[in-house]
């Protein structure tokens, strides 16, 4: 049978979904439910499911980026939305990023059925079968549409507003909802780089035109752009401009004398 998980935040909604749908009919179970989004997300990665019932108004949880990841995670998987959240731009982009339905609360029980019954005649277009199939790709490889560039347009907005800070790959990848070996991929695939170079790159950035202040000193400015050490940035900045950051505050005074 397909393998159905249900998220929500409203435990009542959770077990009316449950109880009230003929899941057989469908050729459906329910393999797991959760009240919390992150939660859920353990659920899926745990339980790989065919089909997700889904809130995406929940503490802590922001449901465009998890749509984002489950999509480039599971890419066969469906996904129906059901909200209280009525904002057409929202739903725009929740369908845009992979969603079958987009199901406002409260929906007739005609509603629900019609989703999972779309859904479940989506997997037997994607000739997935019952049991068949946990829910993955079945070739394994990251799916290239905006799902995966919304993960990344996220992600390389944290790393701009927190480079000066001592960020790690498993911070980001927390944020954007995907392992750390997902978001690497995504990386590496849409930008050319691993998340290092990205992190370094914005650093040495940044440094560049902190150097054009000749009342900074380097020690200061390496700690400013998120360097634990003056030693480490030194070698970094030389790798990335072809010379030291002296030589080339030296370089840019005589360019702007």
């Amino acid at each position: 049978m397909y393998k159905v998980v249900i998220i929500d935040d409203e435990p009542i909604i959770v077990e009316g979904i449950s109880r009230m749908v003929a899941w057989s009919n469908y050729n459906c179970k329910i393999v797991g439910t959760a009240n919390d989004g992150l939660e859920g997300l353990d659920i899926i990665r745990e339980k790989h499911p065919h089909i997700v019932i889904t809130d995406i108004s929940m503490p802590d949880l922001d449901g465009l980026t998890m749509i984002a990841a489950l999509n480039t995670e599971f890419p066969d998987m469906e996904v129906s939305i059901l909200t209280g959240y009525r904002k057409f731009e929202f739903a725009q982009k929740a369908i845009n990023l992979g969603v079958t339905r987009f199901l406002l609360k409260p929906s007739s029980m005609e509603e629900l059925d019609e989703a999972i019954e779309n859904m479940t005649n989506n997997l037997k277009l994607k000739d997935i079968l019952p049991l068949e199939n946990s829910g993955k790709s079945s070739n394994g490889q990251l799916v290239d549409n905006e799902a995966s560039n919304f993960i990344v347009t996220n992600a390389m907005k944290f790393i701009e507003q927190n480079y000066a800070h001592k960020i790690t790959l498993s911070e980001v990848a927390e944020k954007t909802y995907v392992s750390q070996w997902h978001l690497s991929k995504l990386l590496n695939n849409n930008t050319g780089q691993s998340f290092s170079e990205i992190l370094n790159g914005i650093r040495i950035r940044e440094a560049k035109k902190l150097l054009k202040d000749p009342s900074l000193r380097i020690g200061e400015i390496s700690e400013k752009v998120g360097f634990v050490d003056l030693p480490h940035f030194s070698r970094v900045f030389k790798k990335y401009v072809g010379v030291t950051a002296n030589e080339y505050r030296n370089m840019e005074c005589t360019v702007n004398s």
